[in-house]
């Protein structure tokens, strides 16, 4: 699978269709997009933890969505009505404050249904904090 759209272009499209992804400051960035791939990053700020001084599951759960939305229209293109239908998630181990990097991998890219997975770690750590499933709805093009 070949991207359609650059990182650039992504982080162009989100600030102008998606602008209440920046609400509060800007805290998601687009790092890199591969074939099959987009990796994302959460500058998580005192916003995103929790007690306990943990990034929340919110946070966790908002950049795995981003990240499947931002993998799936750098290879379909600047497709704003794509939706998630189904995003899983397990919570596998507490990242440190700082920031996390989500890499999500294209596993099935159809007419009507995108599915995908996704890896969040803090910079740095080889294992994940938590892993996600998604699948969305890719309107008729």
């Amino acid at each position: 699978m070949t991207p359609v759209m650059s990182v650039e272009e992504l982080s162009r499209f989100l600030d102008e269709e998606f602008p209440q992804i920046h609400a509060g400051g800007k805290a998601y960035f687009v790092e890199s997009i591969s074939p099959g791939e987009a990796v994302l990053r959460l500058k998580a700020t005192e916003a995103h933890l929790r007690p306990g001084g943990t990034i929340s599951g919110p946070s966790m759960m908002a950049l795995a969505d981003l990240a499947a939305y931002v993998v799936i229209l750098a290879h379909i293109g600047p497709v704003a009505l794509a939706v998630t239908t189904n995003l899983n998630i397990n919570f596998l181990r507490k990242p440190a404050p700082g920031d996390l990097l989500c890499t999500c991998r294209l596993l099935k890219l159809g007419k009507r249904l995108a599915v995908v997975e996704c890896g969040i770690a803090g910079e740095g750590d080889e294992d994940y904090a938590a892993h996600a499933t998604a699948t969305y709805s890719v309107p008729p093009r």
